[in-house]
């Protein structure tokens, strides 16, 4: 039996379920948010009382430390009809091969690449095998470590198996769910959310959640993050509006199951997994308040900006969401997209330049086409350029984009690319680079084209060094 809470349905605060989303959420990023199942479970004025209203259990989640500014405080309590305490122990499982969670050179099973890289789209799991999307884990890239609390890790989840009488907790970090082939319906503590292609999920550290897959198959991508929550990038001279709006973000409402049947829990601890069995579901909240909360959004509402007259902004512009490092200033994670918008800007190069930058850039596909790659990039596919890696559009994109006509256009149309970037350098698991299968180097015969063009106006330099009075080449320094 489950039920939700009908209350939320009809709140002004709440958001309409439609046919490929049956639930309804509590909407704004980052809220002290409020629900219950039944009308009037939530205690007033205090978090513990004595006893609970029909018997139900207080359990306290913090998502941050005691000791946080108030601004930083993350926290929630739920009121539950049997507490995560009441289970049978835990017994460790066998590792996963294909899964990783420390990134430091001093790992054997990471490799360090100074070129790009690129993948071909993940296979799923083979017709006769049954993968539920813990079992589907495969880890890509990332770094640092869950120990040390900073770092991250990139996975792709590929299932074709409903979870049943199973959940997952993940205590090493929170997790950035993107699908990329069909919906993933997520059930957590604090209730339901439906999440299809074009939307982002968010489940921070701790908390339990099951994924059913209601279109068969799914594929999708994981960036999983270590000592970090994501937040809302500053906006800066935007001003107040921009970029994601944090109305956008939606929270699911309580919903709870009346289940006393065998469950088991899969912990993931230090990359290690772990099981724990109970003789209850984990989705028992009646109800819940605070701001350590699952969340979805859509990525197809985000609020382009750009230049309207010459020269790119950074790709900062396409943030979606940020994540703090233990150096001031400096991101641990951005979470960028490219999608479709307007291309103004004139006499400018309007693809990206060539460029060095210090970040680490790991880029998916959702859907679309993404031209000016030599690398078969294609939705399910990946790539990857390390710090300070020269990157950029292959000759005949320079070309045309040389010589196009400037006129407003519409660029990235019916697309949906994303960038993970990061402070930080990434090493490349063993399953990416030798058993996936799918791993190709970027072509570098893509930029054989890009000919000393230079050379061909030497006379023309000549002429204008004499009439400045400066030697000519090949008779001094210039």
């Amino acid at each position: 039996m489950s039920k939700t809470s009908g209350a939320s349905a009809q709140s002004v605060f709440g958001t309409p379920a439609h046919p490929k989303d049956p639930y309804i959420y509590q909407v704004g990023f980052n809220n002290l948010h409020a629900s219950e199942a039944i009308p009037g479970t939530l205690p007033i004025g205090q978090n513990s009382p004595q006893k609970n209203k029909y018997g139900l259990y207080a359990e306290g989640m913090t998502g941050s430390s005691f000791v946080s500014s108030r601004s930083e405080k993350l926290s929630a309590w739920l009121y539950r009809i049997r507490p995560s305490v009441a289970h049978k122990g835990f017994t460790r499982l066998p590792d996963n091969p294909d899964l990783e969670s420390c990134f430091l050179p001093l790992n054997s099973k990471v490799h360090t690449s100074p070129t790009q890289l690129a993948w071909h789209p993940f296979d799923l799991p083979a017709d006769n095998e049954k993968v539920d999307w813990v079992d589907g884990l495969k880890t890509i890239a990332g770094n640092g470590d869950p120990t040390l609390r900073e770092g991250l890790a990139i996975h792709m989840y590929l299932a074709n198996t409903s979870m049943d009488k199973r959940a997952f907790c993940n205590n090493d970090g929170d997790m950035l769910i993107l699908p990329e082939q069909g919906r993933l319906d997520v059930q957590t503590e604090f209730g339901k959310l439906m999440v299809r292609p074009g939307e982002l999920l968010v489940i921070q550290r701790g908390i339990k959640f099951k994924v059913q897959l209601p279109d068969g198959p799914s594929r999708g991508y994981i960036q999983e993050i270590y000592g970090s929550h994501y937040e809302l990038p500053e906006l800066g001279p935007l001003g107040g509006s921009g970029l994601a709006s944090p109305r956008d973000f939606e929270s699911p409402v309580a919903s709870f199951d009346l289940d006393q049947s065998p469950w088991e829990i899969i912990y993931k601890v230090c990359g290690q997994l772990h099981k724990c069995s109970q003789e209850h579901t984990p989705f028992d909240v009646v109800a819940w308040h605070g701001n350590y909360v699952p969340y979805k959004y859509n990525m197809e509402k985000f609020t382009h900006v750009g230049s309207i007259s010459k020269d790119h902004i950074d790709p900062s512009i396409f943030c979606v969401l940020t994540a703090k490092s233990k150096q001031p200033g400096i991101p641990l994670a951005d979470f960028l997209i490219f999608s479709g918008r307007w291309d103004v800007a004139t006499g400018t190069f309007r693809p990206p330049y060539y460029h060095r930058n210090s970040s680490t850039e790991f880029m998916g596909m959702i859907y679309g086409a993404y031209g000016g790659r030599s690398d078969g990039f294609k939705p399910g596919g990946a790539s990857f350029e390390t710090g300070f890696c020269p990157h950029g559009v292959s000759y005949d994109e320079f070309k045309k984009a040389s010589e196009m006509e400037l006129v407003p256009k519409r660029v990235h149309e019916g697309t949906l690319v994303f960038m993970f970037e990061s402070s930080m350098i990434f090493t490349i698991t063993d399953y990416a680079m030798n058993r996936s299968g799918k791993l190709h180097e970027h072509e570098p015969k893509m930029w054989d084209n890009l000919k000393a063009e230079f050379n061909n106006h030497l006379d023309e330099v000549n002429n204008n060094l004499k009439a400045a009075g400066l030697p000519l080449l090949g008779q001094g320094t210039v």
